[in-house]
């Protein structure tokens, strides 16, 4: 977090709320059981109903996690980033005043140039473009800032492409994660699209056979999902409710069936079902194997969007926040980490106003240089 964290990426990439609820009501009431042997078809659909339970418990986490972990990056943090930059800054120009004094030998012009070098490297490289700031690189680097950083960026997007064979095309900034996040996310579904299309050209035999089975599948699990979804509607229809109370948490529950058709989400309608019911789940338990099968494969499809979108939470932090791409996260632990930076940018801030005050005093400076190793180019 720390290294990426001094670039002061703020982005607003954060696109509306998750899809869970804060705290997500427990599906154990969906679990199936009895004194008969369960069958392989009830086994996996309990083993489904407990792997998409704990999904559900790590985003409704994320979703007390990250806000209190943006505002205190926001007011913490980030104030202390942005005084790191501005001393960093100040450091340089105090040490370009000094390698232009007299006195100076040319090992000490050497180092001073080096120092001054990676400074104003870490400044332009946080905060954008800076007219002096460039100027003091290029002076001390015998360099070009921005010769340099088109290089560096065309060397990464060469390797990028080269690794995930896509391309990505002249226009993209590589300066901006959540850019690239999306170029490469199009790239994958356009190759996969293309891959698709010509696998379907000249199918075979089978693969017409296995297409046909596939359509015949796909309709008989959106015939168990409208069931269902009809049975429900049926029980619910507030119409035929007499009592005004009852009437009304009838419309409310309609609603949530509604919604949940919409979204094709089963596990919603099957959780409203059991609340209906108010009793075991004896209508999942009398479910024919073919008619759970198709359940499996409904919930399967839901345990992998969930899967997506904790995915998608860790990428988009990772684009906001610094963090590694491939840094295994948890909600548990950002404060943890927020904490960490905030001590080690304090410290940081501490060392910069000691070496501007030394870079102020000749004599003091030349002690300072004399503890600094050049390091040999190739």
């Amino acid at each position: 977090m720390k290294a990426r964290s001094r670039f002061g990426f703020m982005f607003s990439f954060w696109g509306g709320t998750m899809n869970s609820d804060a705290k997500p009501a427990s599906l154990q009431s969906l679990v199936l059981s009895g004194t008969a042997p369960l069958s392989p078809e009830q086994k996996a659909f309990n083993r489904l109903i407990k792997q998409i339970e704990a999904r559900r418990a790590r985003l409704a986490e994320w979703n007390a996690a990250i806000p209190p972990f943006r505002q205190s990056y926001g007011q913490e943090l980030y104030p202390l980033l942005e005084r790191e930059r501005a001393l960093k800054a100040q450091l340089a120009e105090r040490l370009d005043w000094a390698y232009d004094q007299a006195g100076m030998t040319k090992t000490e012009k050497r180092k001073l140039s080096a120092l001054i070098t990676g400074l104003t490297q870490d400044v332009l490289a946080a905060g954008g473009p800076d007219g002096a700031l460039k100027a003091l690189y290029n002076k001390h680097s015998q360099s070009d800032y921005d010769a340099e950083e088109a290089a560096r960026l065309e060397h990464m997007k060469e390797l990028l492409e080269d690794t995930l064979g896509v391309e990505l095309g002249d226009e993209l900034d590589l300066r901006g994660p959540e850019d690239l996040f999306q170029r490469l996310r199009a790239e994958l579904e356009a190759r996969e699209r293309s891959r698709a299309k010509a696998r379907s050209r000249r199918p075979s035999a089978r693969q017409r056979a296995q297409e046909v089975q596939r359509e015949t599948e796909a309709k008989q699990l959106s015939q168990s999902f409208r069931e269902v979804y009809r049975k429900l509607a049926s029980a619910l229809h507030p119409d035929r409710e007499t009592d005004p109370l009852e009437q009304q948490r009838k419309t409310e529950w309609m609603q949530q069936a509604n919604e949940a058709y919409q979204r094709g989400n089963l596990l919603e309608l099957l959780e409203l079902q059991m609340r209906i019911a108010r009793s075991a789940p004896a209508p999942l338990a009398k479910l024919d194997g073919q008619r759970l099968r198709h359940y499996l494969k409904l919930l399967k499809e839901q345990l992998r969007a969930l899967d997506h979108e904790l995915e998608q939470i860790e990428q988009r932090l990772a684009a906001e926040f610094g963090f590694p791409l491939f840094r295994r996260l948890s909600p548990s632990g950002l404060m943890a980490l927020l904490r960490a930076d905030i001590a080690a940018t304090q410290l940081q801030l501490r060392t910069l106003q000691r070496q501007i005050d030394v870079a102020g005093d000749g004599q003091r400076l030349k002690s300072w240089l004399k503890t600094i190793a050049l390091v040999q180019g190739p």
